[in-house]
């Protein structure tokens, strides 16, 4: 089974940066398309970024710029540099991986969600 655990989140003032982290653990699989998603308070998950596992990557309009998505293939993670952070970037921020398990008999593809890390932005 693959598990996704998450870090980096806390609390920030506006106009500062985080870096979140996500690692996936678990045996027999390769990560594909990873990304991020945020839930903020009173709202639906949206997309944030996401990476292809050849680097191509994909942001929201409200993060253009400030944001970048990236990857380590050999050790299946994932990060979000976030700058330039505003009120607005206040949520949960999610962690997301398309997996491809080995199991008997041929494969098993299937997203994981991590844990979920807190980022707040301080006016």
């Amino acid at each position: 089974q693959v598990q996704l655990v998450e870090s980096g989140g806390g609390l920030v003032q506006t106009g500062g940066s985080l870096r979140l982290s996500c690692a996936a653990f678990g045996s027999n699989f390769s990560a594909n398309a990873m990304g991020w998603y945020r839930q903020a308070p009173g709202k639906q998950r949206e997309l944030v970024a996401t990476i292809t596992r050849g680097g191509r990557t994909n942001y929201a309009d409200s993060v253009k710029g400030r944001f970048t998505i990236s990857r380590d293939n050999a050790k299946n993670a994932e990060y979000l540099q976030m700058n330039s952070l505003k009120p607005e970037d206040t949520a949960v921020y999610y962690c997301n991986v398309d997996v491809k398990e080995v199991i008997p008999g041929g494969y098993r593809y299937h997203e994981v969600w991590g844990q979920g890390t807190l980022v707040t932005v301080s006016t």
